[in-house]
C-alpha cells in the first residue's frame, strides 16, 4: 500500500478462537509490520522475565522490500511470532495481544499513539536513576557494583546460551553460502545453456540438434537448481535465521533478569546507606544531648 518511500506491506490477520474474552469466535484484521513490533515492545515492558518470541529483521533496503521472496518470508515469520505468543500460557492473555488481534485501525492507532506517550524510553530514564544511586551507594560503603549474580547455575546457562548463539550464527552464516552457490550455479547454468545454443545455431543441422540439446539440458538444471535453493532457503536457512533470534530474544530476557538483580543490589544499598545515616544521626543527637548535660554540670 502507498507508494515510494511511503509504501508498505499490509498482513490479514485471522484469528479463530473460543476464549469468552474475545469479541467472537473469529475476527480479521489488517496489520502492517509495525503494528508488530508494538505488540513486540509492550509485551517486553509488560512481562520481564518471560522470553518474548522474535521478530524478523526489518530490511530497508528498497529492492528487497517488495520482492514475493522476502514478502512470504517476512509473513512466515509473523505467522510464527503470533502463534507462539497464543500458545503462551501468560502471553496469551494479555491485553495488549488482544487489542493486536481485534482493534480496528483506529482503535489500533489509538492504542500505539498511548502506549507511546507511556512507555518513551523508559529504561533509559531507570538506567539513569540507578546508575546515580549505585554511585552514592558505592562511594558511602565503599562497595563495587556487581556486574550480575554469580550462581553456578546461572552461569552455566549463560555460557550454554552464548556459546549456542556462535555456532547457530556459524551455521547459518554457511547456510547462507550454500543457498547463494545453488543460485549462482543455477544462474550459470541458464546462462550457458542460451550460449550454447546460440553457438549450436551457427553450426549444421547435426551440431545444431546436440547443443540444442545440451543447452534445453543446462536450462532443466538450471530451473531445478533455483528450487532447491528456494527449498533450503525455507527450510534450511530461514530456521536457523529464526533460531539465532530466538537465541538473541533469550540473552534479552537474560539481559531484563540480571538489570533486576543490578536493582536489587542498588536498593539494598540505598537501604544500607539510609540505616548508617539514620545510626549516624541518632549518634549525633544522643552526644548533642551528652554534651549539655555536661555544660550544665
Amino acid at each position: 500500500m502507498g507508494t515510494g518511500v511511503q509504501a508498505y506491506i499490509s498482513y490479514r490477520v485471522i484469528t479463530k478462537t473460543n476464549l469468552p474474552e474475545f469479541e467472537g469466535p473469529e475476527k480479521i484484521v489488517i496489520r502492517r509490520y509495525s503494528d508488530f513490533e508494538w505488540l513486540h515492545d509492550r509485551l517486553a515492558e509488560r512481562y520481564k522475565g518471560i522470553f518474548i518470541p522474535p521478530l524478523p529483521e526489518k530490511n530497508a533496503v528498497e529492492k528487497f522490500r517488495f520482492s514475493k521472496e522476502f514478502i512470504e518470508l517476512r509473513r512466515q515469520a509473523l505467522d510464527l511470532f503470533v502463534n507462539r505468543i497464543a500458545s503462551h500460557p501468560e502471553l496469551k492473555q494479555s491485553e495488549v495481544l488482544r487489542v493486536f488481534l481485534q482493534a480496528d485501525e483506529e482503535k489500533m492507532d489509538r492504542a500505539r499513539s498511548y502506549e507511546t506517550g507511556i512507555f518513551k524510553k523508559p529504561a533509559d530514564f531507570l538506567q539513569m536513576f540507578k546508575d546515580v544511586q549505585s554511585k552514592v551507594s558505592d562511594v558511602v560503603l565503599g562497595k563495587e557494583k556487581p556486574v550480575e549474580e554469580c550462581t553456578p547455575e546461572y552461569e552455566k546457562l549463560k555460557n550454554y546460551i552464548f556459546e549456542l548463539e556462535n555456532h547457530l550464527a556459524e551455521a547459518q552464516k554457511q547456510a547462507y553460502r550454500l543457498v547463494k552457490r545453488h543460485r549462482e550455479l543455477g544462474q550459470s547454468l541458464a546462462e550457458f545453456g542460451k550460449a550454447i545454443k546460440l553457438l549450436g545455431a551457427c553450426e549444421g543441422d547435426v551440431l545444431e540438434k546436440v547443443f540444442s540439446e545440451v543447452g534445453s539440458k543446462s536450462e532443466m538444471l538450471s530451473i531445478k537448481l533455483q528450487r532447491e535453493a528456494d527449498n533450503l532457503l525455507f527450510n534450511f536457512e530461514e530456521p536457523l535465521k529464526d533460531y539465532v533470534r530466538a537465541v538473541q530474544s533469550i540473552k534479552a530476557t537474560m539481559m531484563d533478569r540480571a538489570n533486576a538483580f543490578r536493582q536489587h543490589f542498588d536498593l539494598d544499598q540505598e537501604r544500607k546507606y539510609k540505616e548508617l545515616n539514620l545510626y549516624v544521626s541518632r549518634t549525633l543527637v544522643i552526644l548533642f544531648f551528652f554534651l549539655s548535660s555536661l555544660e550544665e554540670c
